[in-house]
């Protein structure tokens, strides 16, 4: 007789999830090492949220925490409500995609996708059914009968996807399952990856080091750093409204500007964050509008990147800054070159200040 583990709690077919997640005062130590410090963090039903950060910021460690697969230290875990710190990942309403799909490759793709309805004892019938039903909703019913070796990375991992949302967990965890896939795939997975969410409802917290990632999937991104949290906000609000220095060089590239240059330049010493694009070139006698600010020096490399230009300028002021010039809007006859003398122009409303 061969033991099955019990059946971990799932959403009734039809019934929207709850899926809220609430990590209060959680601590993770390995021996003298603490991964994760004292987190506090709340996920709405249906949410969308990325853990973004660097290898070794914690957020792998969080989302094992969030699944069972490592205890908690301190603090606790809820999900939908109960509290689920000391319960065996089998008996939590969750469900992880990882990188590795970890298909089984003697199986079908129907069989692949049913496997887990076949190890809680649903009948043949509705297994079918459900298979049929979730391989549509990441549109591979096409390829139920073929085998997972068959199939494209991209398909595969869609496949994956779809054995773990078949058993209707509250809450879908997903260990950066993008990862193996080159960027054109991995682009159009992440819109695909976004629409499959809104269809079924569930709360999805994914975690991700690569930050155009986190920021087109997410409805907030929760920025990791040494085992704790910098920022938690919208994508448009974690990029264009740094609250740290860290997030601020993290979520893309960022010119700070402080202490003594910031004032003379404003007349605050605060540290300002200014994005590459919000950074305008102009000739050293342009005109500036009311407000903006300027400085003046020499550009010392000019990067092509396709949609954009990027120009990095050695300022008279001492410092490096970088701006950005979208291609579309420029035509090849007003390029710029290294050695041009330019001067940098923004308006300090769209830099961000820190505290």
């Amino acid at each position: 007789m061969i033991a099955t583990a019990p059946a971990a709690p799932t959403t009734p077919e039809g019934a929207r999830p709850d899926g809220r997640v609430t990590l209060s005062g959680v601590t993770k130590s390995f021996g003298e090492f603490t991964a994760v410090r004292d987190l506090d963090l709340e996920v709405a039903s249906g949410e969308f949220l990325s853990m973004l950060g660097p290898s070794g910021s914690g957020k792998t460690t969080v989302l094992r925490m969030i699944a069972g697969f490592e205890d908690v230290t301190a603090g606790s875990i809820l999900l939908s409500g109960v509290d689920v710190t000391r319960t065996p990942p089998h008996s939590r309403p969750v469900n992880t995609v990882f990188q590795d799909y970890a298909l089984f490759p003697h199986l079908t793709i129907a069989d692949n996708v049913g496997y887990g309805l076949r190890v809680r004892g649903e009948g043949k019938a509705a297994r079918a059914a459900r298979v049929h039903t979730s391989l549509e909703q990441v549109r591979l019913d096409h390829v139920a009968d073929r085998l997972p070796h068959q199939l494209s990375g991209g398909q595969r991992q869609r496949i994956a996807l779809a054995r773990a949302l078949i058993l209707r967990p509250q809450v879908l965890l997903l260990d950066e399952p993008l990862g193996a896939l080159d960027k054109q795939l991995r682009e159009q997975m992440q819109i695909e990856l976004k629409q499959i969410q809104r269809e079924v409802g569930i709360t999805f917290i994914f975690v991700t080091h690569d930050q155009e990632e986190a920021l087109t999937l997410s409805d907030r991104v929760a920025v990791f750093n040494g085992g704790r949290v910098e920022q938690v906000g919208a994508p448009r609000d974690v990029y264009e409204r740094p609250e740290t220095e860290f997030v601020a060089r993290f979520l893309g590239l960022s010119n700070l500007i402080g202490g003594e240059l910031a004032e003379a330049l404003t007349g605050d010493r605060r540290t300002m964050s200014v994005r590459p694009e919000r950074m305008r070139l102009r000739g050293r006698d342009a005109a500036l509008s009311p407000g903006e600010v300027f400085l003046d020096g020499t550009i010392t490399e000019i990067v092509y990147t396709g949609p954009a230009t990027r120009y990095l300028i050695a300022t008279d002021a001492g410092m490096d800054v970088t701006a950005e010039r979208p291609n579309a809007r420029h035509s090849a006859d007003d390029d710029l070159a290294r050695g041009h003398h330019v001067r940098v122009v923004w308006s300090p409303d769209q830099a961000a200040r820190l505290p």
